[in-house]
């Protein structure tokens, strides 16, 4: 009975001290995270914009991580991390007991926490699924994960997500990722001494990176090199010529600040289709409109143009900060943005004048008055009077509408009026056809800010965006088709499936006829009229120049049978930019600029000349055709049926 009783009490205690053991097991264990599913897990990556000409723009991402296969990974860096990081890695089960053993002797000698003896297999499962908190419970479940991780995966997949995980400094998840963050190659090209960098990365990824540290990172690389040749992992030699280089870092490429405000226009177009999440970790590849050569040659022509601007405004004593630049190119046939600019210097300001701004367009406006009017059956040969005009208001108040030039032709005809913009024949034109027509027209043709029912709005009083007022010209050039600008022509994902398609938006806003017709007119402002420099490109192009009150904004508008572009210049507070800084003086010569890189490699092409239409000899300001030419003819697109 004695003995029984002493059996018990040996076994309760010991019974009990299983139970907590067993309880305090349970706790660790009851809330670890599951990891059968660790084969579908897809890291975070980066989301890449390339160019139409398939350049990089910029990369979007929450981590910068490009996972890439084990297959693809060179031998040097997985000897040179196995061997500073974890040299019994395809021996042990998950975890080194003779590691924790000599970590704890460590410890206990420190006094604190200091010696992790973690296998990569541990680190893995401490950035899937753990904090890093420095702590015993935290251990133990990290040893677990890592036995419950070899048991279920093979050592090459552990190693490949491990590969495609650990962060390494300076912005970079994963060995591709670090590989062109600090040496600009995939992780296939790199060297045994960009492997061992790379490989020494783990153990203080902020404190070892060659972009803020070169010289740790160089003596980190070393020590790597050093235990490589310890374990036989490489030769004396090379060991002794790899150890003698130095740590080279590339240039860095500077399409981002080429392109800027249109990365940043795309952005919100995204925000639109996707949500943040899938556009920065997905790995999608956004495919733009954006051609990086037209857009260089757009930010060239600015700097250069706006350069000369400031030092003419600043001999006349103006203040130059406030002045800004806009232009946009637009494929007619497609909708296609193709360059944007949206000021002197996104990283000065990133408000798009492009896109956002709104303001006065001035006389390049008047193209839309006209159109309508032929839309309405009027010939480009049909008469205006350009005399003064004056209308009375409400309140005794008196409107004079007074031409730029200050002078008066009497009887002209409309494609004269429209080259040297005068402006007494076409608020007279709005009076005869009414605004109303004029903005449905305008609306129709692209235009979707507020338009302003007042004969002054054939003067361009009205304020509109660049982008609408260039869109809207693209009528002319394309046979009267109106298209939708855009800037993302498709989306893949990480499997290369197209997820997202951009369709070509377009609409018929005026006959084939009308739109030629109108396309022949402009010519004349360059031919005939305000837009003369513009004559030196020798190709078919058309456009107009605008100017608003007191110089305050400078524009040209122009086309040729391929694209559509708009410029402005002013200033922001919309303060005058300087006596005589028209559109012919400050925006087209940057017109012009574009327009001969774009058009330079181009073959020569012509506007079109539709059926119902032919090119005869007028006189531009009786109208009058004659079947010869004259001293005071022009060729001119008239319409057969009135020239019966």
């Amino acid at each position: 009975m004695l003995k029984r009783h002493s059996v018990l009490l040996f076994l309760v205690p010991v019974g009990i001290f299983f139970g907590i053991l067993a309880g305090a097991f349970y706790s660790l264990i009851y809330d670890l995270p599951q990891i059968n599913s660790l084969k579908q897990f897809k890291p975070s990556s980066v989301t890449t914009v390339f160019s139409s000409d398939n350049q990089i723009l910029t990369r979007f991402y929450i981590e910068k991580r490009f996972p890439v296969s084990i297959n693809k990974i060179p031998e040097t860096l997985i000897n040179a991390l196995l061997t500073i990081e974890d040299r019994n890695f395809y021996s042990h089960w998950g975890i080194n007991f003779k590691a924790i053993i000599r970590a704890i002797i460590h410890d206990i000698k420190a006094g604190k926490f200091k010696q992790g003896a973690s296998t990569l297999t541990q680190q893995l499962a401490k950035t899937l699924f753990l904090t890093s908190e420095k702590s015993i419970v935290r251990k133990i479940k990290e040893a677990i994960l890592a036995l419950q991780i070899e048991r279920r995966y093979t050592k090459d997949e552990i190693l490949e997500l491990y590969l495609n995980l650990i962060y390494l400094g300076s912005g970079a998840y994963g060995v591709e990722a670090a590989s062109q963050t600090y040496f600009g190659k995939s992780v296939e090209d790199i060297t045994l001494a960009q492997a061992a960098l790379i490989a020494g990365l783990p153990k203080a990824p902020s404190v070892y990176s060659p972009i803020k540290n070169p010289d740790l990172a160089k003596k980190r690389r070393d020590i790597v090199l050093t235990q490589m040749l310890a374990a036989k992992k490489i030769t004396p030699e090379e060991y002794n010529l790899t150890k003698s280089q130095k740590v080279i870092l590339p240039s860095q490429k500077e399409n981002q600040n080429q392109a800027g405000y249109f990365i940043e226009y795309i952005k919100a177009v995204l925000k639109k289709q996707f949500t943040l999440q899938d556009t920065y970790s997905k790995g999608f590849n956004i495919h733009t409109t954006l051609n990086l050569d037209l857009q260089s040659a757009a930010n060239k022509s600015v700097l250069k143009r706006m350069t000369q601007l400031e030092i003419r405004m600043k001999k006349k004593g103006l203040d130059t900060s406030k002045v800004e630049c806009a232009l946009i190119a637009i494929d007619v046939k497609t909708g296609g943005i193709l360059s944007m600019v949206g000021g002197k210097d996104f990283n000065k300001s990133v408000f798009n004048r492009a896109v956002q701004a709104q303001r006065q367009p001035g006389s390049a406006f008047k193209p839309l008055v006209y159109a309508t009017a032929i839309n309405q059956g009027f010939s480009q040969n049909d008469k205006l009077l350009d005399a003064p005009l004056s209308y009375h208001l409400d309140n005794n108040r008196t409107w004079q509408v007074n031409n730029f030039s200050k002078t008066y032709l009497g009887e002209i005809t409309l494609r004269k009026a429209l080259a040297l913009s005068k402006n007494t024949p076409i608020v007279r034109l709005i009076e005869k056809i009414g605004t109303a027509k004029v903005i449905a027209f305008t609306k129709n043709a692209g235009v979707s800010s507020k338009l302003h029912a007042n004969l002054s709005l054939a003067l361009g009083t009205s304020e509109v965006t660049l982008i609408e007022l260039t869109s809207s010209y693209i009528p002319f050039a394309n046979m009267g088709i109106k298209v939708e600008p855009f800037s993302i022509q498709r989306i893949t994902n990480s499997d290369s499936r197209i997820i997202f398609q951009t369709a070509v938006k377009k609409q018929s806003v005026m006959s084939r006829q009308n739109a030629a017709i109108m396309a022949d007119m402009l010519k004349s402002v360059i031919l005939e009229g305000t837009g003369k420099k513009a004559a030196v490109i020798q190709k078919d192009i058309a456009g107009k120049t605008g100017t608003t009150d007191n110089y305050k904004d400078a524009l040209f508008v122009g086309f040729s049978p391929d694209i559509a572009v708009g410029v402005w210049v002013g200033n922001d507070d919309s303060t005058t930019l300087g006596k005589y800084e028209t559109g012919a003086k400050a925006a087209l010569p940057i017109w012009i600029d574009y327009m001969k890189h774009f058009l330079s490699n181009k073959s020569y092409q012509y506007f079109d000349i539709p059926d119902g239409t032919k090119m005869v000899y007028m006189d531009p300001n009786t109208g009058e055709i004659s079947k010869t030419q004259t001293s005071h003819s022009i060729k001119a697109l008239i319409k057969t049926k009135d020239l019966l």
